[in-house]
């Protein structure tokens, strides 16, 4: 019975949509680019480390954008004793393909002896934005040694 309902409210919302000439490409998923771009976590004990962080990054070529966030509290297990610290996290823009070099600059010039670097890749977002962090960040395969 449900069915029989849910079908006319389809149509009507379908016929609804092009009336008001909706244009079915402003949702289209962004298949073309999902996957290519991350954004990549990272926790810094100060506003010094983040910067330097931030600029060495970009200036490297490993990100596109770096926002820096003050204000987190962390609370974490760290050689058996429960700490709170107070942090900032840097939220990096770059392709997925530079991950590990990204981390791997990060491990490098980052104070902590174990330092959160974590990434998810961006499904979806603005084309021109992607574009953008395409064009600033190269492949892997096409940086200069």
């Amino acid at each position: 019975m449900s069915l029989v309902l849910c079908r006319p409210i389809f149509g009507i919302i379908t016929l609804f949509c092009f009336a008001r000439g909706v244009p079915a490409t402003t949702y289209r998923n962004m298949s073309d680019l999902a996957g290519v771009h991350s954004i990549a976590y990272v926790t810094v004990p100060t506003q010094e480390v983040a910067k330097k962080l931030s600029h060495g990054l970009v200036k490297n070529k490993l990100a596109a954008c770096v926002n820096i966030i003050p204000g987190l509290t962390s609370v974490y297990e760290w050689k058996n004793e429960i700490n709170e610290d107070n942090e900032l996290l840097l939220m990096i823009k770059t392709r997925t393909d530079t991950v590990n070099a990204l981390t791997k600059y990060i491990m490098e010039n980052h104070p902590y002896e174990v330092c959160e670097v974590i990434s998810l890749p961006i499904q979806n977002g603005s084309h021109k934005y992607l574009q953008w962090i395409s064009e600033i960040v190269p492949p892997i395969n096409q940086r200069e040694q």
